[in-house]
């Protein structure tokens, strides 16, 4: 898979089908979704920067990100939408049997959009869930959690522990040979999915105001990634376009 730098970080040139034939088809990959707050974030510091691009895919989540490739490209980069990712893996799955974990977030959220996702597809295979207490990501990866999981031996491992956690939760047990799965970090996506949270119309998205809507429900935890990240993207883009 192709990829070109955007800021500091490898961004694979990809796009949903293909993320989606690979979760199905392939084995022990790791997908890391991405905005602009997470390739700002990697911006500023260089370890985490280090984790992100390890992943084998790194998808354009975000308007912004999708934008910039296109820009410094001249690619046909579209958004990799994480919410759209994670329902057209489980349907097209279904005719392979691709089985399905989930780690993190709350039950009360998890059975919710367990409740969701089986009223819709009804064949689904659903190996388990785990919903941890508010630990670090490195005592998540303990070997209560692990043994868990890999005694379900599900296909793919789908983690909402929120940016940085999951992905350095996801790199540190892929690093040390804990589980061969294909696993993905989708933050919020289980709470979209239960619909615990509204998600931004695919119009509103596809305009970059998604992030609009994000703020207004959570405005003091959202507060700072979007107002003065977001607007930190530009100035980091605005320099490397300049350079280039």
């Amino acid at each position: 898979m192709d990829s070109v730098r955007i800021l500091k970080t490898e961004m694979s040139v990809t796009n949903i089908d293909n993320v989606v034939e690979k979760l199905i088809l392939g084995d022990d990959i790791s997908v890391a979704i991405c905005n602009s707050n997470t390739l700002v974030r990697c911006y500023k510091d260089k370890e985490l920067n280090k984790i992100v691009s390890s992943f084998d895919i790194k998808c354009t989540d975000g308007f912004p990100v999708a934008k910039a490739s296109k820009i410094l490209y001249q690619n046909n980069q579209r958004r990799v939408d994480g919410y759209k990712l994670f329902l057209q893996t489980i349907e097209k799955g279904l005719n392979d049997n691709v089985s399905h974990y989930f780690f993190g977030n709350s039950e009360q959220i998890v059975l919710k959009m367990i409740d969701n996702i089986r009223s819709k597809y009804g064949d689904v295979n659903i190996k388990g869930f785990t919903c941890p207490p508010n630990l670090s990501y490195k005592e998540l990866a303990n070997e209560k959690y692990i043994n868990e999981i890999n005694a379900k031996n599900p296909d793919i491992l789908w983690v909402s522990l929120g940016f940085p956690k999951q992905e350095k939760f996801i790199n540190l047990i892929k690093k040390n040979n804990m589980i061969k799965t294909n696993m993905i970090g989708v933050g919020a996506v289980f709470e979209w999915v239960a619909g615990t949270k509204i998600k931004a119309p695919e119009w509103l998205a596809n305009i970059g105001l998604e992030w609009l809507l994000r703020l207004i429900q959570e405005p003091k935890r959202l507060f700072r990634r979007y107002l003065v990240d977001n607007f930190l993207f530009i100035i980091y883009f605005i320099k490397q376009y300049i350079r280039n």
